[in-house]
């Protein structure tokens, strides 16, 4: 039976090279462009750079040292809880200079890269991604892969804060579109439609490409090759569809820039599509 998830993506080679662009980045931000407001609400780019620090230090103290760290409080949405533990740890790392905050940040990086190097990638992951299936163990690979999209995402909201352009190159944006597209039978469960019903995104740009969901035994799973005469299919141009998937844009928003064809209801769930938690 076919993967909810899809086929493997390795990203752990991408680490290094999209946190060098990053470290280069911060450290070449004048004083100023550290307020920077970002698309983050509340959060300028001092608070991005340190919900960054959060991510790495949170998955070295549990996946390398068990470490259980902030629990839910009762009846807490697992929304409401990481809204209220990364904005704690944002507003403590205020007091960090941006000299302190992009140090950690090259100290740590390459010791959550070793732990990633000694887990096998067909296992279980610790995190389930939710947005990609709940009706299934998340495999490591799509946690790792996961986690190298939120690196990049908010390497490209602080870009997008101070108009640096960079980092954008299809050897590092495609991955992240191949990992945001892995939510898209997840997009659409709530559809019940006859076997064999298809949804087709063709993402164009460099970083772009041709991803399909089929709906199968009463459910919806990725298509190892595109539907040639899909039920609904969309055209969008791949920046518009990272940031659709992050909500850097909103689904009206991200229409305006789609050619949307077929089935009405599917097209609209589609364009839907989240990859983060939200």
């Amino acid at each position: 039976m076919t993967s909810r998830f899809g086929p493997l993506i390795d990203t752990r080679p991408l680490f290094p090279r999209d946190r060098y662009a990053l470290l280069e980045l911060l450290r070449s931000l004048e004083p100023e462009e550290w307020s920077a407001p970002t698309v983050c609400p509340g959060w300028d780019v001092h608070d991005v750079a340190g919900h960054i620090l959060n991510d790495c230090l949170r998955r070295l103290s549990g996946g390398r040292d068990g470490h259980r760290g902030a629990v839910f409080e009762n009846d807490e949405t697992l929304p409401a809880y990481l809204t209220r533990v990364n904005g704690v740890f944002v507003e403590a790392t205020r007091q960090l200079s941006p000299r302190v905050l992009t140090d950690l940040l090259a100290l740590l990086g390459p010791q959550l890269d070793t732990l990633w190097a000694t887990v096998p990638l067909d296992g279980p992951a610790g995190l389930d991604v939710s947005w990609a299936g709940t009706d299934e163990p998340s495999p490591v690979w799509l946690d790792i892969a996961r986690e190298y999209t939120e690196l990049w995402v908010h390497q490209q909201q602080i870009r997008d804060a101070v108009g640096r352009p960079g980092a954008a190159g299809p050897d590092l944006l495609a991955p992240v579109i191949d990992t945001f597209m892995r939510a898209l039978p997840h997009t659409l469960r709530e559809h019940e439609r006859p076997d064999g019903t298809s949804v087709r995104f063709d993402v164009t740009g460099p970083a772009g490409g041709t991803w399909s969901a089929v709906r199968r035994s009463a459910r919806w799973l990725p298509s190892p090759t595109p539907h040639p005469s899909p039920t609904a299919r969309i055209t969008v141009d791949q920046d518009t569809l990272w940031r659709l998937a992050t909500r850097g844009t909103t689904p009206e928003q991200a229409r305006t820039h789609c050619v949307l064809t077929g089935d009405e209801t599917l097209t609209r769930t589609a364009t839907t599509l989240l990859a983060v938690v939200a």
